[in-house]
């Protein structure tokens, strides 16, 4: 962070000022310090004495000087409301290493944005720089345009993130590695369905990050809903790796406590290169924690810091989501939109005076507020994606399946007990929960990373709505229309078994018909028994044989889409007469030939030759030769005219059913049979009758 300097840009035959750094060193015994200082001395008093009258051409620096181990550093001075007058630089000596770091710059343009809110003694300082263990350390300041007056009780502290501390006993602290919830509300119900706790982000809780409580004196205080999210960055340096962030973030409580005076680490969260979240100051995520960030603006707002410098330097894609789920999250839970505008009175600061009335995006940048570069121009820049993403509806949500249910049409149908599936392509870290509704009534709720849950319906029509709502509260809907069916198909009679074309041997050929309805379609009908096979919900008739002279029974078992069954069964015996059988009249001529039914059959050809039979059933089949030569024969039943069948055919067949005729009832009927005496073919060869009784 940087505030805007009218001597920022320095040539680099800059001079510096010489600062003799002395102090002492305060450690725990058997272990290195937490914390250790060194006064600054100016030396611009023996830069005058070589005589120089321009002091902006002198320089000096401080001797190098090894330290205890430490790992963050930063540069404090008595008032908290001054600002350094010139540019701050260090470097450090790694541990085991000879050579030093390049000069590094200290960001200094916010001294002390608690606004005094923790109380106590605070000092202005520069933020911290992250330098990975070292036990060496320089500093010096750098100035133009002459001499300047320095802040008083100007330091440089150092911070071992896991040192002893020597105002109270040495806690062990042993972070722990694993991704921790805060602690949930209770579930509320309506309408008697349990609600889901609004889910409080993925996160590494103070106790997992190694927060050193014992430092932490005061307990926390509370602000009312959040108003506004400020972004910052931590401007501790980008060079620590994802596996050290949790020591950054010790050391980053450490200074801003030991060395700032507050009274805890100052943002609400912090988030590092990798997308982890830190639960920052004590008090819990799910509460309101008035923190020491934003100068003015700390009242009913949350903050985090990206751990880094991002003044020039890209923040990665899971940085970024990280933020926008932490916005959403404390925005949404207050009802405010992330990508709205809100008008807040500042509380006094640098760029806005108290009272003023100002308005901010829910999701600002630091430098929104207060005068400084954070969250740096690179950070800055992809704060309107960030809002997007906080701020975004649910997207591409759909149902994808009923479990229990079938798809017929554009409606799901069940039995009554389904499992609503859907799918969206928002992540799931971006979710609060899915409600689903019943006719407009809610019937259950799901937590945000769920994708389904189970519903009991009432018999009849029903809209079923799975409505998924983000963090931010924004919401969108998929809907299903579902009909819940507890009824089996009904046949309006039983299914019935005619005679129909084919060949009479030992068996004669039979189509067996059904008529069954439901208010949720047929699905499938399945027929067992006699004959076998499983057919689609619109197919109503299937045609097979039946032995002669035994009872057959067919079953249809008919199947709605909403898995109900419905059956019904037939039974009917086929039975053969010889043409022998038959009463004779007219003149007719015996054919004896394996071909033909029982081995025999009669020919004629003249009018007036008749066959009759009378049997008793439900469906009669005159049998029948035919053949090139073979003309029609006149069917007549209980004297009224069937009509002709004939009995032409390009090649011979033997033992064809030509004729058939079925009543839905059982009767006793005369069958007669004469030759037309068809021009050039009169002549007809009969095999015998079929029934069914």
């Amino acid at each position: 962070m940087r505030r805007k300097r009218l001597l920022t840009a320095l040539v680099a035959a800059t001079p510096v000022i010489a600062l003799a750094v002395a102090g002492g060193l305060s450690r725990s015994p058997g272990a290195a310090p937490m914390l250790q200082t060194y006064a600054f001395t100016s030396a611009m008093r023996l830069v005058a004495e070589t005589g120089s009258t321009d002091a902006a051409g002198v320089a000096a620096e401080v001797p190098e000087r090894d330290t205890e181990r430490f790992s963050l550093l930063g540069v404090t001075w008595d008032d908290p409301h001054a600002v350094a007058g010139g540019r701050i630089e260090v470097r450090t000596r790694p541990v085991g290493a000879r050579s030093w770091t390049p000069w590094q710059t200290l960001e200094t343009d916010a001294p002390d944005e608690s606004g005094g809110v923790d109380g106590g003694v605070t000092r202005g300082a520069s933020d911290p720089l992250w330098v990975g263990p070292s036990n060496a350390v320089q500093a010096r300041v750098v100035t133009a345009g002459g001499t300047r007056e320095l802040p008083t009780g100007m330091r440089v502290d150092l911070i071992n993130p896991d040192g002893a501390d020597d105002a109270g006993p040495d806690v062990a602290r042993e972070p722990r590695a694993e991704m921790v919830p805060a602690a949930m509300e209770r579930p509320r119900r309506v309408n008697g369905v349990a609600i889901p706790p609004r889910p409080i982000p993925r996160l590494l809780s103070r106790a997992a990050w190694g927060a050193n409580e014992s430092i932490v004196k005061e307990p926390p205080t509370y602000t009312g809903p959040v108003q506004v999210f400020f972004v910052h960055h931590t401007a501790t340096g980008n060079g620590y790796s994802c596996a050290s962030s949790a020591a950054v973030v010790r050391g980053i409580e450490a200074y801003q406590v030991k060395s700032k005076g507050w009274n805890d680490i100052g943002y609400n969260f912090l988030v590092d290169k990798c997308g982890t979240i830190f639960e920052g100051r004590r008090g819990g995520v799910d509460r309101n924690v008035l923190g020491a960030h934003t100068l003015g603006f700390n009242t009913n707002a949350s903050a985090v810091a990206v751990i880094g410098d991002f003044r020039s330097a890209a923040v990665g894609t899971a940085s970024q989501l990280s933020v926008a789920q932490l916005a959403a999250y404390k925005l949404g839970a207050a009802g405010n939109a992330p990508y709205s505008r809100v008008t807040l009175t500042s509380g006094g600061g640098p760029k806005f005076a108290v009272g003023r009335r100002v308005v901010l995006n829910r999701i600002s940048g630091h430098r929104d507020a207060g005068l400084t570069e954070c969250p740096g121009t690179s950070l800055y820049r992809r704060l309107t994606p960030v809002r997007q993403l906080a701020g975004a509806a649910p997207a591409g949500l759909r149902v994808t399946g009923l479990s229990g249910a079938q798809a017929w049409g554009r409606t799901w149908f069940t039995q009554g007990s389904i499992a609503a599936l859907w799918r969206l392509t928002t992540p799931s870290r971006m979710m609060d929960r899915f409600d689903v509704y019943v006719d407009g009534e809610l019937a259950a709720s799901r937590t945000g990373t769920m994708r389904g849950g189970s519903l009991r319906l009432a018999p009849g029509a029903h809209r079923v709505e799975v409505r998924a709502r983000h963090l931010s509260g924004r919401t969108a809907s998929a809907v299903a229309k579902v009909f819940a069916d507890v009824e089996p198909p009904v046949f309006a009679s039983p299914p019935q078994a005619y005679l129909t074309a084919g060949t009479v041997g030992t068996t004669a050929p039979i189509r067996l018909g059904w008529s069954a309805t439901d208010p949720s379609g047929i699905r499938s009908a399945a027929v067992t028994g006699a004959g076998a096979a499983v057919l689609g919900g619109t197919v109503s008739s299937l045609t097979g044989t039946a032995p002669i002279g035994a009872a057959s029974t067919w079953t249809v078992g008919a199947t709605d889409h909403a898995g109900n069954r419905g059956s019904a069964s037939v039974t009917r015996t086929p039975r053969a007469l010889s043409e022998g059988a038959a009463t004779r009249a007219g003149s007719w001529r015996g054919i004896r030939d394996t071909k033909h039914l029982d081995g025999t059959a009669g020919a004629a050809a003249t009018a007036g030759a008749r066959l009759s039979w009378t049997v008793t059933g439900r469906s009669v089949g005159l049998i029948a030769a035919r053949s090139s030569t073979s003309g029609r024969v006149k069917v007549t039943i209980d004297g009224e005219a069937m009509g002709y069948a004939d009995l032409h055919a390009d090649l011979p067949q033997y033992r064809r059913l030509v004729f058939s005729k079925s009543w839905p009832v059982s009767a006793t009927r005369t069958v007669t049979i004469e030759p037309e005496g068809t021009p050039g073919r009169p002549t007809v060869i009969i095999d015998g009758l079929v029934y069914l009784s």
